[in-house]
């Protein structure tokens, strides 16, 4: 029997990485699949993980029609067995409803990947959607990391550095090592951080700048 499956979890998690390697995996079996994305940081109609895997997808935009999409290509020769849908916090509400429509009349598996909530710690449209209707919810065994080294739970906006609260829900950003633009750019970039220090807005910058670091080795002059 299909299902829609949606694999959740914050940014780096892995969740392209297994995006693709369920891809793979599928189409190894002899089944046919068509993968889409939404606004990847790689650019256009790609799937992208930071281990330097890519691959090329159909673009999702407002206009997108999945129930349309697997029925045009059924109706010209091609099977479609299953949908693999990255970035489906971008997904509109309607565009989840299409997806478990594919699954449930057209018999189609379908497995979606998102981060669940913003960076305000809301919740985006097409996640909320999809835990609504999805048949399972799989929280990603790959755990990222906040700076402290604690489970990182929430993502944060940062703009050079700095943790905002306010803004668009969907802008596109960089994401380096602690989510920090370079100084003074004014770029957009984001990082993962555990509840607390999300609460306290408290990115990997401001804790370097606060003090220094727990493994620092403080030494007197006098007693050299």
């Amino acid at each position: 029997m299909a299902e829609l499956v949606f694999f959740s979890g914050t940014m780096d998690c892995g969740k392209s990485t297994l995006a693709l390697q369920m891809h793979h995996n599928h189409a190894a079996r002899g089944r046919d699949g068509v993968l889409f994305t939404r606004q990847d940081r790689a650019g256009s109609a790609t799937i992208s993980s930071r281990l330097g895997l890519r691959r090329r997808a159909d673009e999702v935009d407002d206009t997108t029609d999945f129930w349309a999409e697997v029925v045009t290509r059924r109706t010209r020769g091609r099977p479609v067995d299953y949908l693999v849908a990255d970035e489906a916090q971008f997904y509109t509400a309607a565009q989840v409803e299409q997806l478990a429509r594919v699954v449930d009349e057209l018999a189609v598996d379908v497995f979606a990947f998102g981060i669940t909530t913003d960076f305000r710690a809301r919740l985006f449209p097409g996640s909320a959607r999809l835990v609504e209707l999805a048949d399972r919810v799989e929280v990603l065994q790959v755990r990222a990391l906040c700076w402290c080294g604690a489970r990182a739970t929430h993502n944060a906006r940062t703009l050079d550095g700095v943790m905002v609260v306010e803004g668009d829900q969907v802008v596109v950003g960089d994401v380096g090592l602690d989510g920090a633009a370079a100084a003074g750019t004014g770029e957009v970039a984001y990082e993962v951080l555990c509840r607390r220090h999300h609460v306290r807005r408290m990115t990997a910058r401001v804790a370097r700048a606060a003090g220094p670091s727990a493994q620092t080795l403080l030494f007197d002059d006098d007693a050299r």
